[in-house]
């Protein structure tokens, strides 16, 4: 079966909402530790949306296995060039090459909407699968905040990496973001 990223729809939300609350209970990739609603998820995909930002979904057949989205990387309006990807897997889908996928399609989708910098905010320094697929895809690592979440009972890093897109900081930004 034909395995397509494509930008997230309304009727996506149930499943993004699924996989977001498995990763809130079961993994360290986010410091939520309450599972959010789907109203929640609405509003937050809504919100990137409204910024002109991707929010794309992977699917085979009738089924969305990850999504992947960006926003700005802090609410000021300075770093609206600046924005920090989140990349969310369904448990059967890892280690299938979905997530490097999802990335691949996310730094076009970026690119095009006039982000000059990506970067990555990596729950848990044991997150291999993440930072290596950042890496793989040309990000750098540039920095871990040591025991700067409380998590499953333990201390959790965060491993900071970034990847200019485009001209990066080479120009003026030729596109207005909101």
């Amino acid at each position: 079966m034909t395995l397509t990223v494509r930008p997230s729809q309304d009727g996506d939300l149930d499943a993004i909402t699924e996989i977001y609350a498995h990763h809130v209970r079961h993994s360290t990739g986010t410091f939520e530790t309450e599972p959010v609603s789907l109203q929640e998820m609405g509003q937050r995909r809504a919100d990137v949306l409204a910024k002109g930002l991707p929010y794309l979904v992977a699917q085979q057949g009738q089924q969305v296995l990850g999504f992947a989205y960006c926003n700005w990387f802090k609410p000021r309006a300075a770093y609206r060039y600046s924005a920090e990807d989140s990349i969310y897997l369904a448990p059967e889908a890892q280690g299938r090459g979905l997530g490097r996928l999802l990335l691949t399609e996310l730094v076009q989708h970026a690119e095009a909407a006039g982000i000059r910098k990506l970067i990555a905010v990596i729950g848990d320094s044991a997150n291999a699968g993440s930072v290596g697929v950042h890496k793989a895809l040309g990000f750098t690592q540039v920095g871990v905040l040591q025991s700067c979440g409380w998590k499953f009972d333990r201390w959790l890093d965060v491993v900071l990496m970034e990847k200019a897109l485009g001209v990066g900081d080479k120009a003026p930004p030729t596109q207005t973001l909101a």
